[in-house]
């Protein structure tokens, strides 16, 4: 196993810490045969990979052993977001048979908190995440960890997390708030319906900090400014209204 150093990690104030301790523990309540969670979005810039890497961490904290594997293997962007500077091979180079699983697991400097990063960008990742050493990773990796979060790309933009979703326990949707239509929500929950992955959940990201509650209860926080995925393409809903798709392509290009 490899030893790598998360060089630049956010401290969360007390609210966000909290509402990933509520987070963790509803995952928990979920059931203990909920172990392999995929989480997702429907566009991008939703703040997904920020939502999974402190779940995980979250988990870690609690004594768990937790596995964040980022299976964004078009345009990852966990190398440079905590500033990663060991050279490893990743997902990528596992799934095209280039590396064995064992020279791809990584030790990060969170105590119990493990890594396999994306590895090189691929022109073919939706036939490489649904090959069968996807499935045998999983296998393998459940035996040994507590939990495995699953960081895919946005479904509304591409297929990829419906590829993977057959090996997870359930999926955690995450929402930017007043940021995508309904019409898009749903066609990312029918692509996971199809996939027959069991929905555990969503969580509303990116809204308003108030110290009152909404009738939603209480938020996840605001997670602004973590760049952007920028060039999957178009959206699984063809249809969606020109100011939406005018209002995330902006968001793509800053």
């Amino acid at each position: 196993m490899i030893n790598i150093t998360l060089n630049k990690i956010d401290t969360l104030d007390s609210k966000m810490d909290e509402a990933f301790k509520q987070l963790r523990t509803n995952l928990i309540f979920c059931g203990e045969d909920v172990k392999k969670i995929l989480v997702t979005s429907c566009v991008a810039n939703e703040g997904k990979s920020e939502v999974s890497f402190n779940l995980a961490r979250s988990l870690a904290e609690a004594g768990n052993r937790v596995m964040l594997v980022d299976c964004d293997i078009r345009r990852s962007v966990m190398r440079s977001r905590f500033q990663i500077e060991e050279k490893v091979n990743g997902l990528s180079h596992y799934l095209a048979g280039r590396s064995a699983l064992n020279d791809i697991l990584c030790q990060t400097n969170i105590q119990n908190l493990y890594m396999i990063l994306a590895g090189t960008s691929v022109p073919n990742p939706a036939e490489l995440l649904g090959s069968k050493r996807f499935p045998a990773m999983m296998e393998s990796l459940k035996t040994v960890f507590d939990y495995i979060i699953l960081d895919s790309p946005p479904l509304g933009v591409v297929i990829d997390a419906a590829i993977i979703a057959p090996n997870a326990d359930g999926a955690v949707l995450v929402i930017e708030s007043n940021a995508v239509s309904y019409k898009v929500a749903q066609n990312v929950k029918a692509q996971l319906d199809k996939s027959e992955c069991r929905i555990l959940g969503a969580v509303i990201n990116k809204a308003e900090r108030s110290d009152k509650k909404s009738k939603y209860g209480r938020y996840y926080g605001y997670y602004g400014g973590y760049g952007a995925y920028g060039g999957y393409g178009g959206y699984i809903g063809d249809d969606e209204s020109s100011d939406q798709k005018k209002k995330t392509k902006t968001q793509n290009k800053a």
